[in-house]
């Protein structure tokens, strides 16, 4: 991979569970909701395998406790707004060139498995 050419290593996390306020509708206001957040970073996993230094790498650890304080602190109206606050908040930690997020709502449609959004950002180069 040149160094021009975009990023094609991911780090994942899958189906984060956490409940919380999401939604437009009174009951969704009040009473929290299990929210299912997966984020794929984009980056280059090069540098972090040959130092085995986690300041050279991702810290999803720490992205995943990052991403659930703020959809549960976020009381959030949209998971429109919701998935474009994960973005940012993604791509403003180091290493990260782009990311695709999505958050799915399990029981906001009774007669669907799940209903969500998801995106896809990446850093201005």
């Amino acid at each position: 991979m040149s160094k021009a050419s975009s990023p094609q290593d991911r780090v994942l996390i899958r189906e984060l569970k956490v409940e919380a306020i999401l939604g437009i509708l009174p009951e969704e206001r009040v009473n929290p909701q299990p929210v299912l957040i997966n984020i794929t970073v984009f980056t280059d996993t090069r540098r972090a395998a040959r130092s085995k230094d986690i300041v050279d790498a991702v810290d999803y650890a720490a992205l995943a406790g990052a991403a659930a304080k703020l959809t549960i602190d976020g009381k959030y109206l949209l998971i429109e707004t919701l998935v474009e606050d994960l973005a940012a908040l993604s791509l403003s930690r180091p290493h990260v060139k782009g990311v695709s997020v999505r958050v799915e709502k399990p029981q906001a449609v009774p007669a669907a498995n799940t209903v969500g959004v998801e995106i896809y950002r990446a850093t201005e180069a």
